[in-house]
């Protein structure tokens, strides 16, 4: 059986598509996958089940990048063919069974707007899939053994960035003697490009504790770090969305953004979000403010609450 799934360019959509791309490992058994992706969310796939061909859609101008994506899987005749972007390609291609994404709905969750594809309940969880060398970089970076909280501080728009020196003083009331976890490393993750953003947590923070992961890592490596990890703290990105599909206690930061549809998924995720709402960020004149970020409601000792809760309930859970 030959499968062809077209999913996301970004990396959080493409996580979250992972849990529908299980369902039909599982469901078809020794079929052969031809996975299209993003060129920054394609590496997810590298160890899926089954998979044949992974092929990474570099966007191009006027849409000429569907055009080469058809000439590298027209050839083919294909069981299933599946596209979470809504594109016209599936319509062109030869299947004998076609599923098509159309528009979300802003107002429901990501993950069961896809489950809805297929008609399952529950939504399947995202999920991952690591290589042995994904699992021994990760424990050259990060030794097991020692309890490590991960912050994620950057994020692909200003806006939604929670300030460096709040992430700073969240770390350090959670690692504090008295925190929920006391003497924890803090492994500060994000791409080489976010250095600047990520760069005054890690000053803040005491050096013989502080685990500096920026632009070292590829996807699944920084899944395996997440895998083991006691607590993950960050912004609304691609990396919250890791966190939370790796099962490491996910908290994620909110505010301008669409939590309804966009929240991190899974018993061990929660968010916080922002004093003001949606409607009182994105106030007449918004636009027209300096790329400056849009989260100040949002205090430390919100998220901190949001932390403790979040830890004692998967505390709870494990008991």
């Amino acid at each position: 059986m030959k499968i062809l799934f077209v999913t996301a360019t970004r990396i959080g959509d493409a996580v979250l598509s992972t849990g529908l791309l299980r369902y039909l490992v599982e469901r078809y058994p020794g079929a052969q996958l031809t996975i299209a992706a993003g060129p920054l969310a394609a590496p997810l796939f590298g160890e899926v089940p089954g998979l044949a061909r992974l092929i990474v859609v570099e966007k191009k101008a006027r849409g000429l990048h569907w055009l080469s994506l058809y000439r590298r899987v027209a050839a083919t005749r294909w069981d299933l063919a599946v596209d979470l972007r809504g594109s016209a390609l599936i319509y062109l291609l030869w299947a004998r069974e076609r599923r098509v994404m159309g528009k979300g709905n802003a107002e429901e969750h990501r993950v069961r707007q896809l489950a809805r594809l297929f008609d399952l309940e529950p939504p399947p969880a995202p999920t991952l899939w690591l290589g042995a060398g994904h699992r021994d970089a990760a424990d050259r970076l990060v030794p097991p053994g020692a309890s490590v909280l991960v912050i994620g501080p950057a994020a692909n728009w200003p806006r939604k960035e929670w300030r460096a020196a709040r992430f700073a003083e969240l770390a350090a009331r959670l690692t504090a003697p008295q925190g929920p976890l006391p003497g924890a490393r803090v492994a500060v993750m994000a791409a080489a490009h976010e250095r600047e953003q990520a760069a005054p947590v890690i000053a803040a923070l005491p050096r013989d504790r502080v685990v500096d992961l920026v632009g070292k890592l590829d996807l699944l490596t920084a899944a395996a770090i997440l895998r083991s990890a006691a607590l993950f703290v960050g912004n609304d990105t691609g990396l919250m969305h890791l966190a939370a599909a790796a099962g490491a206690p996910t908290l994620g930061l909110f505010g301008p953004s669409n939590v309804k549809e966009y929240a991190p998924w899974g018993p061990r995720a929660a968010y916080v979000h922002t004093a003001l709402g949606y409607w009182e960020l994105y106030k007449p004149g918004w636009h027209l403010t300096p790329p400056d970020s849009m989260m100040d409601s949002l205090s430390v000792d919100m998220a901190e609450e949001g932390a403790r809760a979040l830890l004692q309930r998967v505390k709870g859970e494990a008991a």
